[in-house]
């Protein structure tokens, strides 16, 4: 009796996976399919889930038309630069308001928190002008900062519980060592919170591919992933919008994300579990 209650409950379980999966995975299917089918063939009835006649003719207008790799290669910098530097700066900034106690930090950290709470358009006209008097506006330099400036808060937050938990006898330990304060940091401390880092590394990298108001705002010659989309060009017929440009270039933003995730799957579902069990 109990065997047979394991079989279902593991039929049950199998079952439950499968739909759940195939309400996540069949977007994706779908917009790759659509991507690789020629545009005469997009609305043909019955749908076609497999194209008869599948071509890259899609991809190929956006590199040559849309300045696809000037794209790509404008996204790769800015966020990969804000990756590394949010992650530090937040890793420092999570061990002092988690290591010390004081007045000032505790109003900073209060104001970390509720500059989550502004919307970005609130916000977009004074620090339009800051940027255009700084000369920032349009600059590599000037959109990392704000994309950083973007990610600090929640990066902030969940670091810091996470170096709550580190027993502080661990840095004693590696003082009386000889160790100094940064060797303590970098050798001692980042890497326990190597599933932390994994997983606010994730969600980070996933907020600045789709960060949309910031690039369409901030800049006018530099052109990332996530505002492509703009640059695509409409068709004269029934069906104006390219469906399978917007395919292909949804495919192309979400590809990494994929990749990235199977990377670090190991160290995203450590941190998801740490922070399972903190809770």
């Amino acid at each position: 009796m109990i065997k047979k209650q394991r079989v279902i409950n593991r039929v049950v379980q199998w079952i439950i996976t499968g739909v759940v999966s195939f309400f996540i995975l069949f977007p994706l299917f779908w917009i790759f399919i659509s991507s690789i089918t020629p545009a005469g063939e997009l609305f043909n009835t019955p749908i076609d889930y497999i194209p008869n006649h599948p071509t890259l003719d899609s991809y190929t207008f956006l590199i040559q038309n849309v300045g696809l790799i000037e794209k790509v290669m404008s996204t790769i910098v800015i966020v990969g630069i804000t990756i590394v530097l949010s992650t530090i700066i937040c890793i420092m900034a999570a061990y002092a308001f988690s290591r010390f106690n004081s007045k000032a930090l505790t109003i900073a950290f209060v104001f970390i928190l509720l500059s989550m709470l502004i919307p970005d358009v609130v916000t977009a006209r004074p620090l339009y002008e800051f940027m255009k008097n700084t000369g920032l506006y349009d600059t590599y330099t000037g959109l990392i900062i704000l994309y950083i400036s973007a990610v600090i808060p929640f990066t902030v937050i969940i670091l810091r519980g996470f170096v709550g938990e580190i027993p502080y006898s661990l840095e004693e330990a590696a003082a009386i060592d000889g160790a100094t304060f940064i060797q303590t940091l970098f050798w001692i401390t980042m890497p326990l919170l190597k599933p932390a880092i994994a997983t606010v590394a994730i969600i980070n990298f996933v907020t600045c591919l789709n960060n949309f108001f910031t690039p369409l705002f901030f800049s006018n010659n530099i052109q990332v992933l996530s505002t492509a989309i703009t640059q695509l060009p409409l068709r004269d017929n029934m069906y104006a919008v390219p469906w399978d440009l917007v395919s292909a270039m949804g495919w192309i933003i979400i590809l990494p994300i994929i990749l990235f995730v199977a990377i670090f799957e190991k160290q995203i579902m450590d941190g998801i579990m740490a922070g399972g069990v903190k809770a």
